[in-house]
């Protein structure tokens, strides 16, 4: 990641506020996937998915799934499993967005044009990858999302060995322990999330610590102490 990333041209577009999700968690359809839009989708608590073949749709979850820095479950297996993995950061952002997006795995989203949107916010210094590598330098698991100040935005993981993705989550977090980082967010609660620490909270309880985590870093901390 850049020690000090890049801030795009503003997004052309008004996106809705994130307390007018519908059931669903949808708050509106359209727009585009621009460095701009994504980074004030994330400032104000959004996230896109696709809609249909070329639409897109912005989602604000109620309630919000996070994983408390101080809270990730780490099994006595899982510490072992640490041992076994080399962890990189950022040499191989792209490659682990399409891991992740691989079209067999059930509910895959991560299309090429999110594949392209994303590598461009981490040319910029926005979004970041953590993989990691077997004893032969083989990519097997990995993860990526956006870093705004104190806040990142875990976006997916994959693996292809045991508990891969797991140990890069487990250095995502203490990466973000020790750069001062507040608030992980995780989209949805599921089982699987949940072993590891996740919880849901309110979407505005998650709004409030939102504010404070992206807002914080312009005052107190240069992001040049939030790189890699």
């Amino acid at each position: 990641m850049r020690a000090h990333p890049i801030e795009p041209p503003p997004s052309l577009w008004v996106l809705p506020t994130a307390d007018r999700a519908d059931a669903d968690g949808v708050v509106g359809v359209g727009a585009d996937l621009e460095p701009g839009t994504l980074l004030a989708a994330y400032r104000n608590g959004l996230f896109p998915m696709p809609f249909g073949s070329r639409r897109i749709a912005w989602f604000s979850p109620d309630p919000r799934a996070i994983i408390p820095l101080d809270r990730l479950h780490v099994s006595r297996s899982l510490r072992r499993s640490v041992s076994r993995y080399e962890v990189r950061h950022d040499t191989r952002f792209a490659e682990v967005m399409v891991r992740c997006g691989d079209p067999g795995r059930p509910g895959g989203w991560i299309t090429p044009p999110f594949v392209r949107a994303y590598n461009r916010l981490h040319q910029l210094g926005w979004a970041s990858s953590v993989e990691c590598y077997d004893e032969d330098g083989t990519l097997v698991g990995g993860l990526y999302g956006v870093r705004i100040e104190h806040f990142f935005a875990g976006e997916s993981m994959f693996h292809a060995a045991t508990d891969a993705s797991k140990v890069a989550l487990v250095a995502l977090v203490e990466h973000l322990r020790s750069s001062g980082a507040t608030l992980l967010d995780v989209q949805w609660l599921t089982p699987h999330l949940a072993s590891l620490g996740a919880v849901a909270i309110p979407r505005r309880t998650y709004l409030g610590r939102l504010r404070n985590a992206v807002t914080v870093g312009h005052f107190e901390h240069p992001s040049s102490t939030l790189g890699w």
